[in-house]
C-alpha cells in the first residue's frame, strides 16, 4: 500500500500552485536549461558564433511567460525581450530548434534570417518586439506599446525587462518617468532581473540604492517590490499580483527578480558553471519533499527533453546557411536602393 502523504497547510504557496501547475513549470525549466547547455555547447564547437543567455532566471521567467496574454495586436500583451529571456519565449511556445537555427545562423531562423546573434526573438504572432542587442534601449521602446494600450483602454499590457548593470543607463529611467506621467499612466510591468553582475563588475560596487526596485518610491503612485527569483512559488506570487494590478488599474508596477547567473555572462567569459543556487535544484527538492512529484518522474522529464533536443540539433545541421544575394533583404521597406550592390558584399 502506497504511504500517505500528510496534508500541506493552507499557507503553503506550492500547495496554493498544484502539482499540475507546478510540473508544467518544471518541464519549461528543464526545456530552457538543457536549451541554453546546448546553445553553450555549440559555441565552445564552433558550430555557432556566439553565445549569451539567461541560465538560472528560469524560475522567474517561466512564470512570466506563463502570465502572458498571448497574441498579435494591440489588445493583447507586448513584450520587449533582452537577450536573458529563452525562458520566456518557450512558456509562450517557442521552439528550441528556432534558437539552434540562429545560434547556427542558418537561413530557416525565424527570427532573424540567421543574420543575428542567438537569444535575439522576433515573434509577430506573440508581439515579442525584435531584440536588440545594445544595452537597455527595450525600455526606452517599450514605451511606444504601452502608450497604444493605454489609449486603447482594453486590459492588454507591455512588459519590459533587462538587467541590473543595465538600470544605469538613461532608457531605463526615461521608461519610468513616461510610465509615472500623471497626464496618461502605462500599463507596463518593468521588470529588472539582478543576477548581481554587470558583465564581471559586482553589483554592491555599483549600486547607492538597497535594491534596486528602491526606484519605485521616486514614484508614489507606481508599486515596487523585489522577489527571489530562483524560487517559483515567489515568482508566481509576485507577477500574479503584478499582473493583475496594471490589468486593473492600467497603471505601471515596477519588480526586480534576484536570480543566479549560472554560466556567467557569455561565452566571451568562458561560459563554465558557476556554484551558485540551481533554481530547478530548488524547485524539484520543493516538489519531492512536498510529495507532489517523485524524483524518478522528475529525472525522465531531463531525459525526454535531452531526445527532443538532440533531434532537433540534428534537423537544424542539415539546413542551410543565408545565400550571399539575400543580404539585403528585410533591410529596406522600398526595396533596395540603386546605389547598393545587388549580389551581396560589403
Amino acid at each position: 500500500m502506497a504511504s500517505k502523504i500528510a496534508p500541506l497547510p493552507a499557507s503553503d504557496p506550492y500547495k496554493k500552485l498544484g502539482a499540475s501547475q507546478l510540473l508544467r513549470i518544471h518541464e519549461l525549466m528543464v526545456r530552457a536549461r538543457l536549451l541554453e547547455e546546448r546553445l553553450i555547447k555549440m559555441s565552445k564547437g564552433g558550430d555557432g558564433f556566439f553565445w549569451i543567455g539567461g541560465p538560472g532566471e528560469e524560475a522567474f521567467n517561466v512564470p512570466l511567460g506563463l502570465h502572458v496574454k498571448k497574441g498579435h495586436g494591440v489588445n493583447f500583451d507586448f513584450l520587449h525581450l533582452h537577450y536573458r529571456s529563452s525562458a520566456i519565449v518557450l512558456s509562450l511556445g517557442g521552439k528550441p530548434a528556432d534558437a539552434l537555427r540562429q545560434m547556427r545562423s542558418v537561413a530557416t531562423d525565424p527570427y532573424s534570417k540567421g543574420r543575428n546573434f542567438v537569444n535575439h526573438y522576433a515573434i509577430p504572432e506573440f508581439n515579442v518586439v525584435p531584440v536588440s542587442p545594445t544595452i537597455e534601449t527595450q525600455y526606452a521602446t517599450s514605451i511606444g506599446t504601452a502608450i497604444a494600450q493605454a489609449r486603447a483602454k482594453n486590459d492588454a499590457i507591455t512588459i519590459v525587462n533587462g538587467g541590473d548593470a543595465g538600470t544605469a543607463e538613461g532608457d531605463f529611467h526615461s521608461c519610468l518617468v513616461w510610465a509615472n506621467r500623471p497626464v496618461l499612466p502605462l500599463p507596463i510591468l518593468i521588470v529588472v532581473v539582478n543576477n548581481g553582475y554587470g558583465i564581471s563588475t559586482k553589483e554592491e560596487t555599483q549600486h547607492g540604492e538597497r535594491n534596486i526596485s528602491d526606484w519605485a518610491k521616486v514614484f508614489p503612485d507606481m508599486p515596487g517590490k523585489t522577489v527571489d527569483g530562483n524560487d517559483v512559488a515567489a515568482s508566481w506570487a509576485a507577477l500574479d499580483e503584478a499582473f493583475a494590478y496594471i490589468r486593473k488599474n492600467r497603471k505601471p508596477y515596477f519588480l526586480e527578480a534576484r536570480c543566479s547567473r549560472l554560466y556567467g555572462h557569455s561565452s566571451s567569459s568562458g561560459a563554465n558553471r558557476i556554484p551558485e543556487a540551481d533554481c530547478i535544484e530548488l524547485l524539484e527538492k520543493n516538489l519531492t519533499s512536498r510529495g507532489l512529484a517523485k524524483a524518478d518522474a522528475l529525472k525522465k522529464v531531463w531525459e525526454l527533453e535531452a531526445v527532443a533536443l538532440d533531434e532537433a540539433h540534428k534537423q537544424v545541421k542539415t539546413e542551410p546557411f543565408p545565400a550571399l544575394e539575400s543580404v539585403w533583404d528585410d533591410v529596406f521597406s522600398d526595396g533596395l536602393p540603386p546605389s547598393y550592390p545587388t549580389k551581396g558584399g560589403s
